[in-house]
C-alpha cells in the first residue's frame, strides 16, 4: 500500500509518496509549472491529481482521463495537511468519498 502525504511549509506546498517527493509528472502533460496546490480547483491541483493518479494507477492515460474529475471530487477537498493511501484514492476514483 502507498502513502502519498501533502503539507504547506514556509518554502512551498510538498508532496510525497511512501516518504519521497512524489513525480509531478510534467512530462505526461503540464497544467502547472508552479507545482502542486489542493483545497480549490484549478491549475495546481490538477497537476497534483494527475500526478497521484499516474502514481496510483500506474497508466498515464488512465490518469488523464479521471484528472479533472479526481481533482474536483477529492483533491480540492483535501485540507492543509493530508494523507491519503491507495484504498482512499481507489474510493475517490469510485466515487466513494
Amino acid at each position: 500500500m502507498k502513502v502519498y502525504e501533502g503539507g504547506r511549509f514556509l518554502e512551498g506546498a510538498s508532496v510525497t509518496v511512501n516518504g519521497s517527493p512524489l513525480d509531478a509528472r510534467f512530462d505526461l502533460k503540464i497544467f502547472s509549472t508552479a507545482g502542486f496546490e489542493w483545497t480549490y480547483e484549478g491549475a495546481g491541483p490538477r497537476q497534483l491529481s494527475l500526478a497521484l493518479l499516474a502514481d496510483h494507477l500506474g497508466d498515464d492515460q488512465q490518469a488523464l482521463a479521471h484528472c479533472e474529475q479526481f481533482m474536483i471530487d477529492v483533491v480540492a477537498n483535501l485540507d492543509n495537511s493530508w494523507r491519503l493511501t491507495s484504498e482512499t484514492i481507489e474510493a475517490g476514483l469510485q466515487g466513494k468519498l
